[in-house]
């Protein structure tokens, strides 16, 4: 099979700004072990050392999630995969998590997260549980969860205080343990909240880099349902608007605007705190791959370089 060649530029249907070209370096992609089977060679879409993170549903065999990292570490890709601390029974069953995608797929680095059920399946509540094992002391990169709009499961108020409280504790353990970390965020529609809650971590003392959560295109019908379900905040009423036109109603939603908008921010502010960008194939990922290619990401570097 012929397989995309990122060294020549993909035809465009318009120039790409700098700004955008410069966000899009080293953007990452979220996949499951069903979506990943869809893909026939992950080498045909991405360039070569993309960051793809695995997401873990509960129920997902852990077998099946080690043979996807697996297979894209063989297609040369960096495989991140999730542990999300609620779903996880015990230290013994989170051990075996680690030494088999250490065995079979020489996995480096996770998302840690608390993950979507509100009770704990058994031992452990967070992430920071999870850290506070010992067993991702070897890993050289952690990404740990953040939310722009707040998270209602955490408390009324979006958690706020609770969350800023959370970072601190992460952070401080990457620089004690010597392990790289950012924060990896929920999607969001609208760039004045993010860019609102990026300056307010670093007013606040967070200094770690944040790599923003982009929903890709998709059907605008798919994307309402995927933001309600996970909890998107206020930013859904950019959808919401759209949704109230019908001449746009069965037009797909691209992520285009917002990126735009955040690029130009980032070209003006150099130090704010998104420094890539985190795509959630909602739409398909060889839909986001497309536009991912055709807007900056043909000349993205290796994730695993940044």
């Amino acid at each position: 099979m012929a397989l995309f060649d990122f060294k020549r530029p993909a035809m465009r249907p318009e120039p790409v700004s700098a700004g955008i070209e410069a966000l899009m370096q080293g953007f990452s992609m979220e996949v499951m072990p069903r979506t990943a089977e869809k893909i026939p060679d992950f080498r045909a879409i991405l360039p070569a050392g993309t960051r793809v993170y695995i997401a873990h549903i509960d129920g997902t065999p852990i077998a099946d999630m080690a043979a996807t990292a697996a297979r894209l570490r063989a297609e040369g890709m960096e495989p991140m995969p999730h542990f999300p601390a609620r779903i996880i029974a015990d230290r013994r069953e989170l051990a075996d998590w680690v030494a088999r995608y250490r065995g079979e797929a020489d996995i480096r680095e996770a998302l840690m997260l608390g993950g979507s059920p509100t009770t704990p399946k058994g031992a452990f509540d967070s992430s920071m549980q999870l850290m506070d094992t010992g067993l991702f002391d070897n890993f050289r990169r952690l990404h740990v969860a953040g939310h722009p709009e707040g998270n209602r499961d955490i408390g009324p108020d979006g958690g706020k205080s609770e969350i800023l409280q959370a970072l601190r504790w992460k952070e401080e353990f990457a620089r004690t343990n010597g392990i790289d970390m950012a924060i990896v965020t929920q999607f969001s529609f609208e760039a004045a909240p993010i860019i609102a809650w990026a300056k307010g971590l670093r007013s606040e003392g967070i200094d770690l880099p944040v790599h923003l959560g982009v929903a890709g295109p998709a059907k605008l019908q798919t994307l309402i349902k995927f933001a309600i379900a996970c909890g998107v905040g206020p930013s859904l009423r950019v959808l919401q608007k759209r949704a109230k036109d019908v001449s746009k109603l069965l037009m797909p939603f691209e992520p285009t605007a917002l990126v735009e908008e955040l690029a130009a921010h980032k070209a003006a502010h150099p130090s704010f705190a998104v420094e890539k960008l985190h795509f959630f194939p909602l739409g398909g990922i060889k839909t986001n791959t497309d536009w991912t290619r055709t807007h900056g990401g043909a000349s993205a570097q290796p994730a695993t370089l940044n």
